[in-house]
């Protein structure tokens, strides 16, 4: 490998003829080095420049023709950098432009779309998300434009009653997790990625009879590998080359409180026990700390991974620690993917839309049937959080007062011609469904299992009110929920 320098600074790593080239357009140098290092470890030579003009002679070169995508520092004033933006996509119509910024203003997010970015980075950004929008930028073969996560800049509603959907099992899901959310035991909330668990989480604590204690969520993979023992435990001073002052772990910070853990999959094996200790014992003993500290915790846990899976060691995976899976679970929450409840397609599309329309530079708009019937044909591999995604995207680039199928050329590309009628008008909207696909009434019974899951989740779990607005017994009610399989919960 060869350094690529330019006025004595080092631009990138040169791995091998076939490495894609990045433009970043930063003048501080400390970042132009972090990105840098970053991008290198996907096989990227990242060219930097200093200013627009630069940025936009260089584009005309014969290295600029070789750049695959533009990260832009927003370090000028909105209206300049999306002036920038435009300039750039004028010359390079194809080019992903990243725009990096300190704002989290969704109407700068708005503008820098409009103007042609393809996605936008809040700093400090982490490494897997910088990765993620590169990979995704310059992705050929899926429907790139239409799956950046620019929803991270809206708000995140905390209650169970923005869980959209009626499908049985996200129904049956929202029960057991409102019901759990009045206890104190551990919850492990298991599904694929964008499926909604950190959001169900949020719920469950602002639910619970801890709402208003100390609460704190740690994604697993977004902490190095080298930190987290001490972000979740604690250490002494001099407990480790570096370790100067005493700090106090997540842990011991969210005694008589909430710690979520999300992504608890990738905490180290040797972490795992030590984890699983402390919920044992209810004692957490801080790196290096001679005593340990009492503390009571509620854990709330989230995976994208079969973790029974797996913490088989008579099979030899054992890659879960068995007991910190029994501490965790002993209540558990699968969360159904998209594709798996598309019925509830319309409705979701319906309230992420107003949600959308409350963003600063948007305005509210509609959704045509011919849409609907083509989101709900598509099998949505990154599930509700890409739904949310692809339907922003569209609403700012809509010029019209409806979204049509026109509105999602990319997903048209992929899905084909679907005909409108092949959405289902018994399924569409948000309560319990009556009617089969074939427009046929339910059975009863099946009826009256979907209005007890969502008087549960409408009512928190709070099942003395369940009770009394359905107009029967609490030992009726539990009698029923046995029947559902909605077991006690700590």
């Amino acid at each position: 490998m060869h350094g690529l320098y330019r006025n004595g600074t080092c631009l990138g790593i040169m791995a091998d003829s076939d490495t894609r080239l990045l433009m970043l357009i930063d003048d501080e140098p400390a970042q132009s080095r972090l990105i840098t290092a970053l991008a290198a470890r996907e096989g990227w030579r990242t060219l930097v420049v200093k200013d627009s003009e630069t940025a936009i002679a260089t584009l005309g070169t014969r290295e600029g023709m070789q750049c695959s995508a533009i990260i832009l520092d927003q370090w000028v004033p909105g209206d300049e950098a999306c002036s920038l933006i435009e300039e750039l996509k004028a010359r390079r119509p194809a080019m992903p432009i990243l725009m990096l910024t300190t704002s989290a203003s969704p109407l700068l997010a708005v503008e820098a779309m409009r103007a042609g970015a393809t996605d936008y980075l809040i700093k400090p950004v982490s490494p897997d998300r910088l990765m993620q929008a590169l990979r995704s930028a310059t992705k050929i073969e899926a429907p790139k434009d239409e799956l950046q996560p620019l929803t991270e800049k809206m708000a995140t509603t905390l209650d169970f009653d923005s869980m959209i959907g009626n499908s049985p099992d996200f129904r049956a899901a929202l029960a057991k997790a409102a019901k759990a959310a009045r206890g104190h035991g551990p919850v492990l909330i298991q599904g694929e990625s964008g499926t909604g668990k950190e959001m169900l989480l949020r719920a469950m604590h602002a639910a619970s009879p801890r709402a208003k204690a100390p609460f704190r969520l740690i994604n697993v993979r977004s902490i190095p590998a080298n930190s987290i023992e001490s972000v979740l435990f604690g250490h002494e001073p001099n407990a480790f080359p570096g370790a100067f002052d005493r700090q106090t772990g997540a842990i011991q910070n969210c005694d008589s409180g909430t710690l979520i853990l999300d992504e608890i999959d990738r905490l180290d094996p040797k972490l795992q026990a030590k984890l699983a200790e402390v919920l044992e014992s209810g004692i957490v003993r801080p790196i290096g700390a001679k005593h340990g500290f009492r503390v009571d915790v509620r854990m709330l846990c989230a995976t994208n991974l079969p973790l029974d899976d797996m913490s088989d060691e008579k099979n030899n995976v054992g890659h879960f620690h068995p007991e910190l899976l029994a501490a965790i679970s002993p209540t558990k929450i699968s969360l159904p993917p998209l594709r798996e409840r598309q019925s509830d397609i319309p409705a979701l599309a319906r309230h992420f839309l107003a949600r959308i329309g409350e963003q600063p530079g948007l305005r509210h708009i509609t959704v045509s049937d011919s849409a609907l019937a083509l989101l709900s044909a598509f099998d949505w591999p990154g599930n509700v959080r890409q739904l949310q995604a692809v339907l922003f995207r569209a609403a700012v680039f809509c010029d019209r007062e409806t979204l049509t199928a026109e509105s999602f050329p990319q997903l048209s590309e992929v899905v084909g011609e679907v005909e409108d009628d092949s959405l289902n008008p018994f399924q569409d909207g948000v309560g319990v469904m009556l009617y089969t696909a074939d427009g046929n009434l339910r059975p009863l019974e099946e009826i009256e299992a979907d209005v007890i899951r969502l008087a549960i989740g409408h009512y928190r779990g709070r099942m003395t009110e369940v009770a009394r607005r359905l107009g029967i017994g609490r030992s009726t009610l539990y009698r029923k929920l046995g029947d559902l399989g909605i077991g006690d919960v700590a």
